[in-house]
């Protein structure tokens, strides 16, 4: 096994601060921008909606986004190293610490062999969409249920998801700075420039008017429902991707001259505006059809959308278009997820980059292969509790185990002017309570985000 400070020393990182911030709105721009998004709103009203996600964008930016990509840096490891140097300043020792580090790694590797599972129904319908087939089932319903129903069955994508494993290998086998980087500085403008395509093209569409309305509509007796505030917090909870893994291994390779408070603040921005988009090209696209958003999920995508999209004028352009997104959205969160799996084996074994992502690899596609048929639950207990779980380990081992001093010291490094002292507070007791909120309030409900 090689030293691991030779392998510290040698660790690959991002080349450029939009690098680095495009990575990481990548890993945030996943499904539930794009599918859950567009039906909170709907189902609580617009604004009323609105108001609260955007409240807890701006906390959650400002404490845990900031402390985990601190943390990572700061370690210049993933989970396991970043809190095994946490219960080292504490105790002397980073064995409990780097024990404990291993379950944010499972949870992105289970929540990655989901999203294969998801990514490989995404490639289907993408080609499905550019090749004509989505269009040609025109507004069939039962073609078009039944076309998802036999693709998300047991061993019902083989192919796909194949090829959405292939497709990860071939951006993360080159790197950080040669694979990731390159790939999100690509298909992250891509995306933001086709959604605002297809919002504008959508609002010339009659009908729309009434998706705009709606969004922009304000309810003030719903924000006294406190469901609508818990909703709202576990969508901008789980859309800024704060697990404990994904944004502490990119922060670990984030160069020490950026400023961290003010890549949090991009990030949360961007992933902001896209869910914007999303619910902009979504919302108006069901008005235009006459439909309401009776389904999250992939219902709304696979099914939904693909009913809307077949009926409306230029439907097939626009098909094409929403699933090259829905693409780049879930290939940028997926390349995360395995991101700190794949980082684990290099800083504990020494084994090179190609080889670590292919034994990753290799094994969330086996395991993708076999859950076809029961990846909804799968997901559910991921993102119910070993997401918010992971959040909440990683806040702890920061803000409580590694102390102020060091915090204070990891966050203010590189940045121009250092962070108030509100921060450590915010972040150390009001943040570290919502993850236990998350955690609570998604195994009560069934599921916040």
């Amino acid at each position: 096994m090689k030293n691991v400070n030779t392998i510290q020393k040698n660790r690959d990182g991002f080349q450029s601060k939009w690098g680095f911030i495009l990575a990481c709105v990548g890993s945030a721009v996943g499904m539930g921008n794009i599918w859950r998004l567009p039906i909170m709103v709907s189902k609580y009203g617009g604004l009323t909606f609105l108001i609260p996600f955007f409240i807890f964008i701006v906390l959650i930016g400002a404490s845990g986004v900031i402390g985990e990509f601190a943390l990572g840096r700061s370690a210049g490891a993933g989970p396991v190293g970043a809190f095994g140097k946490c219960t080292e300043l504490r105790t002397g020792s980073k064995k409990l610490g780097e024990t404990i580090g291993a379950i944010p790694i499972i949870g992105s590797l289970a929540l990655a062999i989901g999203y294969t599972c998801v990514m490989g129904w995404v490639f289907k319908y993408t080609i499905m969409a550019i090749s004509g087939s989505m269009f040609s089932m025109g507004q069939d319903m039962n073609v078009i249920v039944g076309t998802f129903n036999s693709t998300a069955s047991s061993w019902g994508a083989n192919t796909w998801i194949l090829i959405a494993v292939i497709a990860s290998f071939a951006i993360m086998s080159m790197g950080i700075s040669g694979g990731i980087e390159k790939a999100n500085k690509i298909m992250m403008p891509l995306l933001f420039i086709m959604f605002m395509a297809l919002g504008i093209y959508i609002a010339t569409l009659p009908g729309a008017s009434n998706g705009y309305k709606y969004i922009f509509s304000l309810n003030p007796a719903g924000l006294l429902n406190p469901e609508v505030w818990i909703f709202a917090f576990g969508q901008a909870f789980f859309s800024m991707s704060v697990a404990g893994n994904g944004s502490v291994i990119y922060g670990s390779y984030l160069g020490k001259s950026e400023s961290i408070p003010g890549a949090a603040r991009n990030v949360a921005f961007f992933n902001s505006l896209s869910a914007m988009l999303a619910a902009f090209v979504i919302i108006p696209a069901m008005a235009v059809g006459n439909a309401e958003l009776t389904a999250g999920g992939p219902g709304l995508m696979f099914i939904y959308l693909v009913n809307v999209m077949n009926g409306m004028v230029g439907g097939r352009i626009v098909g094409v278009i929403f699933f090259l997104c829905v693409t780049f959205a879930g290939i940028s969160s997926i390349i995360n997820l395995y991101e700190a799996p794949v980082a684990f084996l290099q800083e504990r074994f020494g084994i090179k980059r190609i080889f670590a992502t292919g034994t990753v690899l290799v094994l969330g596609a086996v395991v993708a292969l076999f859950i076809q048929a029961i990846v909804s639950g799968w997901m559910d207990i991921v993102s119910i509790y070993l997401c918010p779980l992971g959040a909440l380990l990683a806040a702890v081992m920061f803000f409580w185990v590694a102390g102020k001093e060091y915090v204070l010291k990891a966050v203010n490094e590189g940045a121009k002017k250092p962070i108030g002292s509100w921060f450590y507070l915010l972040a150390k007791y009001v943040y570290c309570l919502c993850a236990i909120v998350a955690l609570i309030a998604g195994a009560f409900y069934g599921g916040i985000g």
